[in-house]
C-alpha cells in the first residue's frame, strides 16, 4: 500500500452504480462487501475498492481522517 492510495480515497469519486459520485471513503461497508464477494473492476479503480474494504473490515476507516482536511471532507 502506498501513501498516494490512501490519499485517492478521499479524493475520487465513484464513477457508477448505486453509490456513482460518493466519495470512495465514504461507501458503505455492505457494498464494499458485494465488490469482494462479486469481483473488484479492473485497475486502479478496483485496487482502490479493495484496499477499501480492507480498511473498512479491519475497522480502520479513521486512518482516513486526517487526510480529509480540516472540515472532514463531508
Amino acid at each position: 500500500m502506498q501513501a498516494e492510495s490512501l490519499q485517492l480515497l478521499v479524493t475520487w469519486t465513484m464513477p457508477f452504480g448505486k453509490y456513482k459520485g460518493r466519495l470512495l471513503a465514504d461507501l458503505p461497508g455492505h457494498y464494499l462487501g458485494w465488490f469482494a464477494r462479486e469481483g473488484f473492476p479492473p485497475g486502479q479503480l478496483g485496487s482502490l475498492l479493495a484496499l477499501m474494504y480492507e480498511l473498512d473490515h479491519n475497522n480502520l476507516r479513521h486512518l482516513l481522517d486526517p487526510l480529509r482536511g480540516p472540515t472532514g471532507g463531508r
